[in-house]
């Protein structure tokens, strides 16, 4: 900057004049959702092919729905999606050769078991308000949630992103921050994040109004077979916040089946010779 001598700055001390002693240090401590992302998850044929199959069944679609934690009922209240359950041994296969990677990323060490997977799709004004999972999985402190994206070439649609919130911790209470990470919906890209984690889907458009045009996930929730009998001590931190600040949202009474209908499939064990090493490369 011109004007300013390049001579090194003699050292200033800032008194107590201008910044005075405090006995009180309560700043709030504001932490990001871990996330893990992959591209080109199941290859350019295998995305191509899933795609046309979610295409090809655009009448078998219905409304998504939500379920209230205080009163069981389910609506379509903040949320504008169409949603299929569905099944994949080969997608779950690739979930479970990707998971030890993605649980050593975010720091996740509860044992994982079975998944519970949807097909959606956005259309015009598409979309899904803040929340979290806790009504898919047992254990919202130690579930994880996975968006893998599919669309067309060049995009239909406009918006759609995913919004990942920070959690606040303040005086020993943690709760949704009002900031946030962007994820893109990238053709044959997947997020894995903590289930507990407050997200949003934010509005999305669709000018031809075609549903080919949509955009399209497959969205699964993964979770132990059962909720563990106590808590893990060696959980790290993160993952206590987000379940505290997730709490309101768990439903006070367990669901019999999946409000969208998805029904939960057991995960196989990673492959030996698929399993990704630490260098993102399979072994």
């Amino acid at each position: 900057m011109s004007g300013y001598t390049m001579e090194p700055a003699t050292p200033m001390e800032i008194s107590p004049r201008v910044l005075p002693p405090s006995d009180r240090w309560s700043p709030a401590l504001v932490v990001p959702a871990p996330v893990c992302r992959f591209e080109n998850f199941l290859g350019a044929e295998r995305a191509a092919a899933l795609l046309d199959y979610a295409i090809s069944r655009e009448e078998d679609f219905t409304a998504g729905t939500v379920l209230d934690p205080l009163t069981g009922q389910v609506s379509r209240k903040g949320r504008d999606s169409l949603v299929l359950p569905v099944t994949s041994e080969v997608f779950s296969a690739h979930l479970a050769d990707c998971l030890p990677l993605v649980q050593e990323v975010l720091g996740h060490r509860a044992p994982l078991a079975q998944s519970l997977t949807v097909l959606t799709a956005h259309g015009e004004g598409g979309h899904f308000g803040i929340h979290t999972d806790a009504s898919r999985v047992r254990d919202v402190g130690t579930a994880l949630s996975a968006v893998y994206y599919l669309h067309r070439t060049p995009r239909g649609f406009g918006g759609g992103r995913l919004r990942l919130y920070d959690t606040v911790v303040e005086d020993g209470r943690a709760r949704p921050g009002e900031s946030y990470r962007t994820i893109e919906p990238e053709h044959d890209t997947i997020a894995f994040f903590p289930s507990g984690a407050f997200h949003e889907v934010v509005p999305s458009t669709c000018p031809s109004g075609r549903f080919p045009d949509h955009r399209f996930t497959l969205t699964t929730w993964i979770s132990a077979a059962a909720p563990p009998v106590a808590p893990d001590a060696r959980r790290p931190y993160v993952w206590q916040w987000l379940a505290d600040a997730a709490e309101g949202t768990r439903p006070l009474h367990d669901a019999a089946e999946d409000h969208d209908g998805a029904r939960p499939v057991a995960l196989p064990p990673p492959g030996p010779d698929t399993r990704l090493g630490p260098t993102g490369k399979r072994a």
